[in-house]
């Protein structure tokens, strides 16, 4: 469990990718190697257990809130094995296939694909007034302010020292996932426990910052070994290793995607929508991930620890 990997001076961390309804790639996976682990600890082994950090963005902290929010037993809210039931039983309320008066028109005129009414009802009554800090391990959920035009991290490390941090998870879960062009962005406020400071999110899509979270969840232990604070408190650096399992939604690899020829030709409504996708998007989203991979890669590498990163993507089958 986490507790024994912190003992043997490994820090374990794992990073799930944003993604949309393609979260039940990384469900599958994790739903895999739960099995494993219950193989060798028992039946009511968890993900959560075995993580110091779970970092997701978008569906992927959807994926990370189910596997560490706590239940009334204080256990896992959810088991591995329920995410891809989770998906399959609330994807299509969550994006609803309706027709649209103003067919393609809608992405310019008629709001966001998707008015989020749904999500939002699921994640509040699932998760009331839980808070970032009331995870059963430490998780962090980016997101990005529009409005500052920042990125905005959620972790329970910060929500612990920071209460205007401390949001409900509820609130962060429906921010990190609010995809511009499909879900609305979403504003909420927090309040000190005294109630005499406050501040206001306007918040968007966590893909925006970190499609790919795992260089968070990195930094975040790094940050936490160079002050000697939290778990990783009283092992030195050099004693320490890093264990990163990072988990993305599949890239479309192969199958419709774009062309310089075609896009040179492109007006700004066209790298918005383009043959029913979104291809700026798609574009940022796939970069900031691959960035990510890169930098962690070489890292690894650096410290001749290549071999306690690992990477897990997939092509999409279109």
């Amino acid at each position: 469990m986490a507790t024994g990997f912190v003992k043997r001076r490994v820090a374990t961390v794992l990073s799930i990718d944003g993604g949309g309804i393609r979260g039940i790639i990384p469900g599958s996976l994790l739903a895999f190697l739960e099995s494993k682990l219950q193989e060798l600890d028992g039946s009511q082994a968890r993900i959560a257990d075995y993580f110091d950090i779970i970092a997701g963005t978008s569906t992927g902290g959807l994926v990370a809130t189910m596997l560490a929010a706590p239940n009334k037993e204080n256990r896992p809210m959810y088991a591995a094995k329920d995410i891809i039931d989770f998906y399959l039983e609330h994807s299509p309320k969550i994006f609803p296939q309706k027709s649209n008066l103003l067919g393609p028109l809608s992405i310019f005129f008629g709001g966001p694909k998707y008015d989020g009414k749904y999500l939002r009802s699921l994640t509040n009554n699932l998760l009331g007034d839980l808070t970032i800090t009331q995870t059963l391990t430490n998780v962090i959920l980016p997101t990005f302010d529009m409005k500052l035009l920042q990125p905005v991290i959620f972790s329970t490390t910060e929500g612990k020292t920071n209460a205007l941090k401390n949001a409900r998870l509820a609130d962060i879960c429906v921010a990190t996932s609010a995809a511009p062009t499909y879900l609305p962005a979403h504003f909420f406020t927090t309040k000190d426990p005294n109630g005499t400071s406050t501040r206001n999110f306007d918040l968007i899509d966590g893909a925006i910052a970190a499609n790919n979270p795992a260089l968070l969840a990195v930094s975040e232990i790094r940050n936490q070994i160079r002050m000697n604070t939290g778990e990783f408190a009283g092992v030195k650096p050099t004693e320490r290793k890093g264990l990163v399992l990072s988990l993305g939604t599949g890239e479309a690899k192969s199958g419709v995607t774009y062309d310089a020829p075609t896009a040179a030709n492109w007006s700004m409504i066209n790298w918005v929508s383009y043959s029913g996708k979104t291809p700026i998007i798609d574009m940022f989203s796939s970069a900031s991930s691959d960035m990510v991979d890169y930098h962690i890669s070489t890292l690894f590498q650096s410290l001749d620890s290549k071999e306690w990163y690992l990477r897990i993507q997939g092509d999409m089958i279109i």
